[in-house]
């Protein structure tokens, strides 16, 4: 395990257990991509193969590879997230996958480079209509199949509001329900490994380890000054606490009015985005939900845990929130 003081990591975050990384086209195991997961996540073994160029040698490498391995998870990202999506059995994150890689190939035909060094050495490759027509018909006969249940819950697609390589949400989202934008393009950069997807692979893990994390419930009324824009510093306390607790936004669902809850959603989809995914509550009675901390702007009567009262004396703002917390050493 390598620590770094100088960036944020996540040591105990899959710890000593195994992560497939797949890549996109022309790249390989030696991407920036992988160094950023390892550096991310230094308690992981993150295991990054060279996928070969025909998708036949793709899948059975692949194959190979994970009954070898026998990965905790597996992340692809582009023609990666292709590939991942095939691997049943086991947790995969796909980001941006490219299930339209027939269809963007020809552009690209001829004599192309691998952006990336290749442990074979090799550095150059020929796109041509036979290589277009492989992708073709892998795409056809082994995306999307013999998936069940355990299969549909196991997949998470993530993709960028700004790609403008591909756009497959539509192709995912018939057969797995965990879909999710985030607020990027293409290609999976630091900020997007920080903000959208260690969230996530934290989700994962937490299931994996059966672990239970304390709740803390955040009024939405909390989290936008009185123009809609999102308060000071939440955006700081918000990640600040996901690291280390259950979040939840807790809104009202006022009777009859259905486009209120929706505004709700769109809001914490734009500002808070993919940490966000599944953790909103509409309420009328929110002194009946049950976990550790209640932050709004006045108690809710009859909560169990503790109440903190945003926008009182002693919590004015977001920082001191997040000088609270600390303080609790993130139990």
């Amino acid at each position: 395990m390598e620590s770094n003081p100088y960036i944020i990591q996540y040591p105990e975050l899959m710890k000593d257990r195994k992560i497939i990384y797949l890549h996109g086209f022309m790249s390989s195991g030696q991407s920036g991509t992988v160094r950023l997961l390892r550096e991310f996540m230094p308690g992981a073994e993150i295991i990054a193969p060279d996928i070969p160029l025909h998708p036949a040698e793709a899948v059975d490498m692949l194959t190979s590879l994970c009954e070898k391995e026998k990965p905790d998870l597996v992340i692809g990202t582009s023609m990666g997230g292709m590939y991942g999506e095939m691997v049943h059995g086991t947790d995969r994150i796909l980001v941006n996958p490219a299930f339209s890689m027939a269809d963007h190939l020809p552009s690209l035909t001829g004599r192309q480079e691998f952006q990336n060094p290749r442990q074979d050495g090799v550095q150059e490759f020929m796109v041509t209509k036979g290589l277009i027509k492989e992708y073709r018909d892998v795409i056809a006969g082994q995306c999307f199949k013999s998936i069940d249940a355990a299969d549909r819950s196991r997949a998470w697609g993530l993709f960028g509001d700004e790609d403008d390589i591909v756009n497959t949400w539509d192709a995912f989202t018939a057969y797995y329900p965990q879909a999710l934008h985030f607020h990027g393009g293409h290609r999976l950069i630091d900020k997007v490994v920080y903000h959208y997807l260690m969230p996530v692979v934290r989700w994962i893990d937490d299931r994996q380890q059966g672990r239970e994390r304390p709740i803390v419930y955040i009024s939405f009324d909390t989290l936008h000054d009185s123009y809609g824009k999102p308060a000071a510093s939440v955006h700081k306390a918000f990640e600040y606490l996901i690291e280390s607790y259950r979040v939840y936004i807790v809104a009202a669902a006022p009777t009859n009015d259905a486009a209120t809850m929706q505004r709700v959603t769109e809001w914490t989809e734009q500002y808070l985005s993919v940490p966000a995914w599944g953790h909103v509550i509409y309420t009328n009675q929110p002194q009946l939900l049950y976990g550790d901390y209640f932050i709004s702007p006045s108690q809710a009567a009859d909560f169990m845990g503790t109440g903190i009262s945003y926008g009182s004396d002693e919590f004015k703002t977001w920082e001191e929130v997040i000088t609270f917390f600390s303080r609790l050493g993130g139990q």
